[in-house]
């Protein structure tokens, strides 16, 4: 245990973020593999039993996986009778993914499975440490996601600069 006066360096503190990070991880695949679902098919499925009907680049967008993946899994989930892809009403180019009845009843399932997996792996904070976790957390995310979008920003400054 540390004592009150030790200070906990960035260092050490990102890397038990990054370990905590990939053991969660690792336990989540795994629980949802215990569906019986790949990783893909899953966040599909669950993005659009919470999200409603979405295109493909939509979900893609929430579940940030790569084009080709999406496509593949896509198309393994309409083959199986879970999704059905239907016409934009808003663009005739795109095709809203919609799941089936049998693809909602499958969805639902298996992510009441999945949340009670991680409710009970979370089960060994308290209430108030993961309000703290949560709110900390989603503090360094933003902290981190602003310093990104200022450095992008500051990169694309001076390429335009060296361009001139």
């Amino acid at each position: 245990m540390m004592k009150k006066s030790d200070r906990i360096a960035a260092p050490g503190l990102w890397l038990v973020i990054a370990k905590s990070y990939r053991a969660l991880s690792l336990v989540a695949e795994q629980s949802i593999a215990n569906t019986g679902l790949g990783l893909t098919d899953f966040a599909a499925l669950e993005a659009l039993l919470h999200k409603g009907p979405l295109t493909i680049s939509e979900i893609q967008d929430k579940v940030r996986l790569a084009s080709g993946s999406m496509t593949a899994a896509v198309d393994r989930l309409e083959k199986l009778g879970l999704v059905v892809r239907r016409s934009s009403p808003s663009d005739r180019r795109a095709r809203v993914l919609e799941l089936t009845a049998k693809g909602k009843r499958l969805a639902a399932s298996c992510f009441k499975r999945h949340a009670k997996d991680l409710e009970a792996l979370m089960s060994g904070l308290s209430e108030k440490e993961k309000e703290q976790l949560y709110g900390s957390l989603k503090k360094l995310g933003l902290l981190a996601a602003e310093k990104l979008e200022k450095q992008q920003t500051q990169l694309k400054r001076n390429k335009q600069r060296a361009a001139k």
